[in-house]
């Protein structure tokens, strides 16, 4: 959970204005300014306020939160800050504001007039819905939902991708090597643009004098240009730092290269890479990597929560990936970066929300108070019958979970999760089918022990604890049993939060078998995911024993469908 508080310019702000913050950014050469977004959808900013970088009209610094009513209630998707700093922003609704410093253009209205409050990019960007924005140190990109990339501002080193070196006044779109193809990611570096494709390659360019762009050499490049280093693998996120890159693939591996001087590419050394290199190989599966244009920084979150940090921390040069003590890679910045600013919009949860959901997680199970038990395989699980047929619960107790997962969403991996964070006041039936064994005249409403043969235990007491947490601890083939049971229930939560584990957990050597276990259940997001994965490592898959042992119809399906989508062409 992001804590606000750990960011110093975050200590002028009230305990209650702090309580109403859900989203915010710390940005500026020295992060000495601040953009915060209340549960109201109200835009407060304060700070230093160098070049107008507050929008606030004027030029003057507040310790006290100024509104933008400009920005008010348009509910802020993504932004991003540039060295100047300029700042650029996106709405749910796909539209695109800038302010700021503009000495290169890169507020795209076609001047080098200074922004001084948040304007709409409107050039060529009018009919588009964008939904994700970056900014190098002084240049602009936006990426539309088609898949369309577009950049502006500063172009000394091609980071714009015109061909030129020439300053980009506008929103101009990139072509060459992007020419029909699917964008789905981007990221800056101070004058270096990479972008990552639906198929999960990667194109870089702008600056490349210390290998940032991983092509092998140290030459710029004023077009796209394919990481043909990463051929082989499917990557999903790709962040920069100051003029490192770091890429996470679909399958948990992390790679890293360009500048090194503070051990950024967490190798052991502080040699420049001019290619990809695998790191972090003997750690588990990373799910999550953070770097910052302006920090020379660079975090990541394996599959069991671990946070690890690496490069420029508090003036030290960390060249191998330290684990540290914190829960999620924001802190990394907020308590190491140099300057301590933010590598993301942040959404943040705060612990009033789970009084009541910790309360009932640490009840769950216990024989104490419980006064029902479930009997799977010999083994006993205590529960609450109160517990289980209430019939109507706030929404706000799984916000922190929902939080988890759209923050997750950034990195490709699912889009399937209904956004439950702004119904506080909503309610919805909890569990109908305790609701209804307890509240009808079903034969288990007068026992003590209930008997289970349908489901393992491990799934069983997952399922329960659910109920009781609302979160799901499994690994992806007991999900896949999880599934299994939420279909019988009709809960179709549970299957969403099932099919995230499962699309988190995959591997060539699962991968066939949870596409099966897609089919079977009728999940069809999943399905296709799985099916994907496939199609990207196809020879691998192919070679495993779960691809052979499949049945005879289902591996006719796939076959097929394969070579409809091409896989099979030399």
């Amino acid at each position: 959970m992001v804590d606000v508080g750990k960011w110093p310019i975050f200590t002028l702000l009230s305990p209650q204005e702090i309580a109403s913050i859900r989203k915010a950014c710390v940005f500026g050469t020295s992060a000495n300014e601040a953009l915060y977004v209340t549960d109201n959808d109200e835009v407060f900013v304060f700070g230093l306020n160098y070049s107008n970088c507050l929008g606030t009209g004027d030029n003057q610094s507040t310790l006290v939160p100024k509104k933008l009513e400009a920005l008010c209630g348009k509910k802020i998707k993504s932004l991003s800050y540039g060295s100047g700093p300029h700042v650029l922003l996106s709405t749910e609704d796909g539209v695109v504001y800038a302010w700021g410093h503009n000495g290169y253009s890169q507020l795209g209205n076609g001047t080098t007039n200074q922004g001084i409050a948040p304007i709409q990019v409107c050039t060529n960007l009018l009919i588009k819905q964008v939904v994700e924005v970056a900014c190098g140190s002084h240049h602009s990109m936006a990426l539309a939902a088609d898949g369309e990339v577009f950049a502006w501002g500063y172009n000394n080193c091609g980071q714009v991708g015109s061909g030129s070196t020439t300053n980009q006044p506008t929103p101009r779109k990139v072509t060459n090597c992007l020419h029909i193809k699917r964008v789905v990611g981007i990221a800056c570096g101070q004058t270096s643009s990479m972008a990552v494709l639906d198929n999960g390659e990667v194109y870089g360019w702008g600056y490349n004098g210390n290998g940032q762009l991983g092509l092998g050499n140290n030459g710029n490049q004023l077009t796209p240009v394919r990481v043909a280093a990463l051929h082989s693998v499917c990557v999903n996120q790709i962040v920069c730092g100051y003029a490192h890159t770091l890429a996470l693939t679909d399958e948990g591996l992390l790679y890293a290269w360009g500048a090194n001087t503070y051990g950024q590419l967490g190798t052991g050394n502080k040699n420049n890479l001019l290619s990809p290199a695998h790191i972090m190989v003997e750690k588990e599966r990373v799910v999550e990597i953070a770097a910052c244009h302006s920090a020379h920084t660079s975090a990541a979150k394996t599959q069991g929560g671990h946070v690890y940090m690496w490069g420029q921390c508090r003036g030290q040069s960390v060249i191998l990936p330290h684990l540290t003590h914190f829960s999620c890679t924001d802190d990394v910045f907020a308590c190491f970066a140099t300057p301590a600013v933010s590598w993301r919009l942040l959404s943040v949860e705060h612990e009033d929300f789970l009084t009541v959901a910790e309360s009932l997680k640490k009840e769950f199970d216990s024989p104490e108070t419980a006064d029902l038990k479930f009997r799977i395989d010999g083994k006993y699980i205590h529960v609450h019958k109160a517990v289980l047929k209430i019939s109507k619960l706030v929404t706000g107790l799984g916000r922190l979970e929902t939080e988890q997962v759209k923050a997750e969403e950034q990195n490709r991996t699912d889009g399937c999760f209904e956004d439950v964070s702004e119904k506080k006041e909503n309610y919805h039936v909890r569990c109908e089918h305790f609701r209804s064994m307890f509240q009808s005249y079903w034969n288990e409403d007068m026992k003590e022990v209930i008997e289970i043969d349908q489901f393992s235990y491990p799934v069983y007491r997952a399922f329960l604890q659910y109920l009781y947490t609302d979160t799901v601890d499994l690994p992806p083939e007991d999900a896949i049993g999880l599934l299994d049971l939420a279909t019988s229930y009709c809960e179709n939560r549970l299957r969403k939060l099932c099919q995230h584990i499962i699309k988190r957990g995959i591997t060539v050597e699962n991968a066939f078998s949870l596409f099966s276990a897609a089919v079977r259940y009728d999940a069809e997001d999943l399905e296709e995911f799985c099916f994907k994965f496939c199609i990207n490592h196809l020879t691998e898959v192919t070679q495993t024993a779960a691809f052979w042992q499949m049945d005879g119809p289902l591996l006719k399906e796939f076959i097929a469908k394969a070579s409809k989508c091409g896989a099979f062409k030399n």
